[in-house]
């Protein structure tokens, strides 16, 4: 029951603190949704390292191939942008069947090649001006809509758009975790010969895992879009969408559920709103020295030394 209430606490606090205590702030609103975008990935990236021990150096892909999907059903045929945006995570998983061939590299040579393809992905979106309009981008892309009178493209509807769409997320992924599949993949971490000669196909789960996560990052990679209401391929398949939501994972402890996406708002907003001010130029920096720091002190996260110390604190009192 205690854990119940806490989790609609926790729930009150994300969909109406939020908004009431930043909503008047277009700046700051900005700055949480964008940490938002980032928890998102950063959650798709933990799902396939964690549960599919794969990690990934190419979810630039996913993001950029969901955008332009999203953007290319909205703008040329006409789909409502609520439904584009799903559409675009499916578009992102028929891009990652592309990426199967791969599954059964290990280590760093799958997170080099998921890197290639990244690279793929961006040239032909630069090459193919006649969908994506080359080098020069896409503008005018439709706004998130109107629902009852209630507009999704401001800045408290879009935080509650993305909000819903991260939440969702990790409720499917805690989802998956709990399941036989789960139990199936963390065995695997032990060894995953050993999981096949029980019979467990472990590149089916993989690819499974490549599926939803690359699903995951899509979709966001889509609302991202249709919230700036502009793309280009340098922007949509940047290399930040890789290196940023790593950083965000680890830092709040990717082995969690909620971790990422803690971890992406302390460290995005930290950067932003502080070490950007103190340091305009590099200050992205900073974040490796926290991270590193991180490693070492607390190599599972911030989440689970957060728990440490309230345990700690609880024994002491």
């Amino acid at each position: 029951m205690n854990f119940n209430k806490a989790i609609i606490v926790m729930l009150l606090a994300v969909y109406i603190g939020v908004p009431l205590t930043f909503g008047s702030d277009s700046y700051v609103m900005s700055l949480v949704i964008a940490s938002m975008v980032i928890g998102g990935v950063a959650l798709s990236w933990a799902l396939l390292g964690n549960l599919g021990g794969m990690v990934s150096f190419g979810h630039a892909a996913f993001f950029g191939v969901g955008a332009y999907a999203s953007s290319v059903l909205s703008m040329k045929f006409g789909v409502p942008v609520l439904i584009s945006i799903p559409l675009g995570g499916i578009g992102a998983v028929v891009a990652s069947l592309a990426m199967f061939p791969v599954l059964r590299l290990r280590g760093p040579y799958f997170a080099l090649a998921i890197l290639a393809y990244a690279h793929i992905f961006r040239i032909l979106a630069t090459q193919w001006t006649s969908v994506t309009g080359g080098a020069g981008g896409i503008s005018n892309i439709p706004r998130l809509p109107e629902i009852m009178g209630y507009d999704l493209s401001s800045k408290t509807g879009g935080y509650l758009v993305i909000l819903t769409i991260v939440l969702a997320f990790a409720a499917i992924y805690q989802y998956i975790r709990g399941s036989h599949y789960g139990l199936a993949l963390r065995a695997m971490h032990e060894s995953e010969d050993a999981t096949r000669v029980v019979g467990v196909n472990s590149t089916l789960l993989k690819g499974l895992m490549l599926l939803v996560s690359a699903f995951m990052c899509g979709v966001v990679g889509a609302f991202n879009a249709h919230y700036i209401n502009f793309l280009e391929p340098d922007y949509a398949f940047s290399g930040l969408w890789v290196t940023i939501p790593i950083v965000a994972a680890i830092f709040g402890g990717y082995r969690t559920i909620t971790g990422p996406i803690v971890g992406a708002v302390v460290v995005y907003l930290i950067d932003q709103l502080i070490f950007k001010n103190i340091i305009p130029s590099g200050h992205q920096l900073v974040l490796g020295v926290l991270l590193v720091a991180m490693i070492i002190f607390s190599p599972d996260g911030l989440l689970p030394l957060l728990r440490k110390l309230t345990r700690r604190t609880h024994v002491a009192a």
